[in-house]
């Protein structure tokens, strides 16, 4: 009996002692949470280079908690953030532990501001290594994987599993330029959410409504985006940063982050698109539509590397499915980008199906059969650009054009009618074929003419099938060096389908279009080699509006193609590249200038090597011709507009 008697004692005084601390904690639970909050806030402030101001902090029961009037102002920076007021209901046992976990949140009136004037912005303590730093001093190097963590972290740990926010409202404002995402009610219920949302830029208003799901634990989010009006979602912020428009009909995003390491961060998730247009001067002219679209993605993040990992990573529009490899890497101020496509054996129709349209305008409509394989590589470290790799190879099985698109492909091999262009706009139009009284058949064009026209501009025209991957190559090295399209490394077809077919827009969609119609030429024979190269000498232009050999020649000899001389020939076969500069080959006495000599040797070794001269002929050529036609009157009193064509050019 005594021994159950203390045992009854023992147990009502620790039952007893367990509700004293309950008392107590409860008594003494707004000290515990200041306690807690001054030491995260301390911490914060002095991490970052903030000045964090509350005027109200409560705690009501076991788990609400009342904040009133929150600031955030980072040092000599704009305010960042202000709230008007929030209840929080937390985890009481987390609490316990100082652990703060929201249950869920009642939010009013809270505006988040992104301000950078110039170089200076009230965001960027969020990119930094957690030290403090003084306006002054430099940016350490970016840790990718710490940006995207912290950037993610701040998302999830904002939205709790319940909660409504009244009156959100996001600003990013750079120099005079604005934008606003305003979200009058956003409700989440069991992780869940829901929201209508207004966006103001600049001048533009649109109405969106997105739907979704978030979870803090599992690090992960879905999300729905379309608009309220008949007009689609125009992407903000695009325009300005980058010159582009993009918008969509409805876009589907989820994400799933993992923590690999203490610098690796792992990205799973799908993005999957309808309706999208995108326009970009060099991309398109015009706006490229893809009905729809779908990524499945995973990003692997260092310190200084982003990976797509192509085993993990399908991308699909309209029939076309492959699997990219991307990675880019940034060691100090180089970027090293590897980007690689392997695709085996598939439907032909799959991909000429799947063209957006317009990117490639002249084969909308065309339909093929057999089976395609495409392998592609472009390796670039701009360390050493000269290591440049750049692979590129269609190959093609029972392949056939059942029926042509807009444009029939194989209009060369007959009379056809040819436009020129000069800036987009047509300055000529004559037929390419013997009802043209300027048309030379190539039997009645000097073949030393013939000869170095191809020695300066495709030497193995007749051998390659449309393309000489080296020359591209070099090209693309050389205007990587100089930062602009300087060179083309094209080939003698690759200049007729610029200019029989295309216009002359450097764009990235221009270079595509061409690629491809170039190799459907070239892989089915649409027209042969050497009615390709005669209509490529009928329609080059030779001097401001002189178009054609034969107009060339009676342009600047008064001869007729077949009486040319090997200088004449020679000449002519310099000024193609620059037309409308032929001057700049020429001294102020009308005579061609001894830079010109260097090219000429060069030339004429080649002729040589063909048989067409003699190796003693070949060294005592020399830049020495007579102008006699009417391009005489251009010289007189004419300076030279530019540097003469030297052998390396």
């Amino acid at each position: 009996m005594k021994k159950y008697s203390k045992k009854k004692i023992l147990l009502l005084s620790i039952g007893g002692g367990i509700l004293i601390c309950l008392i107590s904690i409860y008594l003494y639970r707004n000290t515990l949470l200041q306690s807690i909050v001054s030491k995260r806030t301390a911490r914060i402030e002095q991490t970052y280079g903030l000045k964090i101001h509350y005027e109200k902090m409560e705690m009501k029961g076991l788990n609400k908690i009342i904040l009133q009037q929150l600031s955030i102002v980072p040092d000599q920076r704009d305010t960042l953030l202000t709230l008007k007021s929030a209840i929080i209901k937390l985890s009481f046992w987390k609490l316990l532990s100082r652990e703060i976990e929201m249950r869920h949140v009642t939010v009013n009136d809270l505006s988040l501001a992104f301000i950078k004037q110039d170089s200076i912005a009230n965001y960027d303590f969020l990119f930094k290594n957690g030290t403090k730093q003084l306006p002054q001093t430099t940016v350490n190097e970016a840790n990718y994987s710490e940006r995207i963590n912290k950037l993610l972290n701040l998302c999830f740990g904002f939205l709790p599993e319940n909660g409504t926010l009244n009156h959100i409202c996001l600003t990013e404002q750079k120099n005079k330029n604005f934008v606003s995402i305003t979200l009058p009610s956003f409700i989440i219920k069991e992780n869940h959410f829901q929201s209508d949302i207004n966006i103001q830029e600049d001048t533009l208003s649109q109405y969106w409504i997105a739907n979704g799901e978030i979870k803090q634990h599992d690090n992960t989010l879905k999300i729905n985006l379309y608009s309220s009006d008949p007009q689609k979602i125009s992407l903000p912020y695009i325009t300005r940063r980058f010159g582009a428009e993009v918008t969509f009909d409805t876009l589907s995003y989820s994400l799933k982050k993992d923590i690999l390491g203490r610098s690796q961060v792992r990205l799973n998730g799908q993005v999957q698109v309808n309706g999208l247009d995108v326009y970009h001067k060099a991309l398109s002219p015009e706006v490229i539509h893809l009905d729809q679209g779908k990524l499945d993605y995973q990003i692997n993040i260092g310190e200084n590397a982003l990976e797509l990992d192509s085993t993990t990573t399908t991308v699909i529009f309209n029939k076309l499915q492959f699997h990219p490899y991307l990675r880019a890497e940034k060691q100090k101020e180089y970027w090293h980008f590897i980007v690689s496509v392997n695709k085996t054996w598939f439907p032909a129709d799959n991909l000429f199906s799947s063209l957006p349209r317009g990117l490639f305008n002249n084969l909308e409509g065309i339909k093929t059969s057999g089976e395609l394989a495409y392998h592609f590589l472009f390796d670039v470290d701009f360390a050493q650009i000269d290591s440049l790799k750049l692979e590129s190879e269609l190959k093609e099985k029972d392949f056939r054009i059942i029926e042509y698109g807009t444009i029939p492909l194989s209009k060369m091999s007959g009379e056809f009618s040819h436009t020129a262009y000069e800036n987009g706009v047509p300055v000529r139009t004559f037929p390419v074929g013997n009802s043209w009284e300027h048309f030379t058949p190539l039997d009645s064009i000097s073949p030393i003419l013939q000869m170095s026209v191809l020695q300066s501009e495709d030497g193995a025209f007749f051998y390659h099938r449309g393309f000489l991957p080296d020359a591209l190559r070099e090209a693309l090295i050389y205007d990587l060096q100089v930062k602009r399209f300087a060179r083309g490394g094209s080939t003698i077809t690759m200049q007729l389908v610029k200019n029989v077919f295309l216009n002359r827009n450097k764009n990235f969609a221009r270079k595509l279009e061409e690629a491809l119609i170039v190799w459907l030429i070239e892989t089915e024979r649409l027209t042969s080699k050497k009615r390709m190269y005669e209509v490529y000498l009928n329609i080059a232009e030779w001097g401001p509006q002189i178009y054609g050999i034969q107009e060339a020649s009676s342009f600047y000899f008064n001869k007729r193609p077949s009486q040319l001389t090997i200088e004449e020939s020679i000449f002519l076969a310099s000024i193609i590249p620059k037309p409308k500069h032929f001057r700049s080959s020429f001294a102020a006495n009308g005579q061609l200038k001894e830079s010109m000599e260097g090219y000429y040797k060069l030339i004429a070794g080649r002729l040589a090597k063909k048989g067409l001269i003699s190796e003693i002929e070949a060294d005592n050529i020399r830049p020495d011709i007579q102008v006699t036609g009417e391009a005489r009157n251009s010289l007189a009193g004419n300076e030279p507009e530019s540097s003469s064509p030297s052998a390396e050019e």
